[in-house]
């Protein structure tokens, strides 16, 4: 391993292992995904009821959803709240002294937070949803494994992958904070991200005609695309378009943040002793 990757690994484990204390926050975000899980398998079921065929069974809508609330702290809803903090109070000068590149550290810091967060709630999530459900004779309401174990290898990459481009928008929406200077310039983030990455609604339950543009916008690989490789409506070369798909933006998302990040920050005045 290079050794100039390792300030940010030991960024990445610092944070993460920080992140996991934050159980009693976990602890209530689980029981408000959980309520609101019950809504949506809810809703589903009656749109099942009065609908013709559609590209995705109920059981797999349900397994969608479950997924949904296991994987939440993924999305990127907002930017970095200490480095927001830092933006407002003129502190983000101290970003600009570390001795590490900082798209990378706050990329490290991004990844440890999202994947503790999720880490904290996938657990109990499936234990309620994939097996406490089932012994209770409600297994149609349940969480399903996946078919297969090239689904579930499939999965686990695109997940992987899933982790990186969050990352990656986080830390544009940590630049889009300090070009601003306020934290509400991440505002905008749930009102493209939750629609589109399939949050609300799967995305293929949406027209046909719109499928080739849900499919390659950048927010399907945050949600639809790994969750739907997972109960295996994705195979084959719909999987490997599915991957390549994140994977690019992923890449984008990288060559973006970073660009912005060093134009932002050779812009950035200090003021004061």
């Amino acid at each position: 391993m290079s050794a100039a990757a390792l300030p940010y690994l030991a960024i990445l484990r610092a944070r993460f292992t920080l992140m996991l204390q934050y159980r009693a926050a976990a602890l209530a975000g689980f029981a408000t995904q959980c309520w609101w899980g019950v809504i949506k398998v809810m809703v589903l079921a009656a749109f099942y009821a009065g609908a013709g065929a559609q590209p995705i069974s109920l059981a797999q809508a349900i397994t969608y959803v479950w997924l949904g609330q296991a994987f939440l702290a993924l999305l990127p809803w907002q930017a970095d709240g200490e480095i927001s903090e830092a933006v407002e109070s003129g502190n983000v000068a101290y970003e600009r002294l570390r001795p590490v590149d900082t798209h990378s550290f706050w990329f490290a810091r991004a990844a440890a937070q999202r994947a503790a967060a999720t880490l904290l709630r996938l657990t109990p999530m499936f234990a309620t949803a994939g097996i406490a459900l089932p012994l209770l004779g409600l297994g149609a309401w349940s969480w399903r494994l996946p078919p297969t174990a090239a689904a579930a290898a499939l999965f686990a990459l695109s997940i992987a992958l899933t982790v990186l481009l969050s990352s990656g928008f986080t830390v544009i929406l940590n630049v889009a904070v300090t070009a601003l200077k306020t934290r509400r310039a991440s505002n905008l983030a749930p009102v493209l991200v939750t629609p589109l990455s399939g949050m609300i609604v799967p995305l293929v339950l949406m027209p046909g005609w719109a499928q080739p543009f849900l499919f390659w916008q950048p927010f399907a690989g945050l949600v639809d695309i790994p969750y739907r490789i997972y109960f295996g409506n994705l195979t084959g070369a719909a999987a490997a378009a599915g991957l390549a798909a994140q994977t690019l933006w992923v890449v984008l998302s990288i060559v973006v943040g970073r660009a912005w990040l060093n134009r932002v920050m050779s812009r950035v005045d200090m003021q004061g002793s």
